[in-house]
């Protein structure tokens, strides 16, 4: 916690908490990030993946992302409820926050859909440089998302680290029970190498 705390004030300017560090647009850049991981951004960017895969003819790829990130989801906000751990009030918000503080659903949400999608994407692609672009990148959006939460001063870090380790077990539960499952015989799904 002292870590935590620690981390929160230097963020913010010294004898002023309400200012953050940091060039003048910042803040604002914080907070396009931070819609990236809202739940408005997720749906979207999922059900345009989901819809795009039904008018492909994914519909077995289709319906393993709508409940492996729908469920990994409600997973996340069930531990909010149990943890029920409060917001910072170490620092003034800087942006608007009703649910509880651990695990960051950000961070979780952002990790379990993008780190999904992208760990599902990279099963389409045949050299080792696209996959690891494609996992990077997803790894890079979730970081990004998830300080943008510290830096608005809505989360401890700790809530945030929690949400990544989450939803990152989650993707990577996630991927391997999808190739176990395209891999069985007679699956008309794709298999590593074959789009998707």
């Amino acid at each position: 916690m002292a870590l935590d705390r620690f981390i929160l004030v230097g963020l913010r300017m010294p004898g002023n908490p309400a200012i953050p560090r940091g060039p003048a647009w910042l803040p604002e850049a914080m907070t396009d990030l931070t819609a990236f991981g809202s739940p408005t951004g997720l749906l979207l960017i999922g059900g345009l993946v989901i819809c795009y895969l039904l008018l492909a003819g994914k519909m077995r790829t289709a319906l393993f992302i709508l409940a492996a990130t729908a469920g990994g989801g409600l997973l996340g906000s069930l531990l909010k409820l149990v943890y029920a751990r409060p917001r910072p009030t170490l620092v003034p918000h800087l942006a608007d926050v009703t649910s509880a503080s651990f695990p960051s659903g950000h961070a979780t949400d952002s990790a379990i859909v993008y780190l999904t999608l992208a760990a599902l994407l990279a099963r389409t692609v045949e050299t080792r440089a696209l996959r690891l672009y494609i996992i990077g990148a997803a790894i890079g959006l979730t970081l990004l998302i998830g300080s943008s939460r510290v830096y608005l001063g809505v989360h401890w870090p700790s809530d945030v680290v929690a949400g990544w380790t989450f939803g990152a077990a989650w993707a990577f539960a996630c991927s391997v029970a999808y190739g176990r499952w395209v891999g069985r015989p007679g699956s008309s799904e794709p298999t590593v190498g074959h789009k998707i």
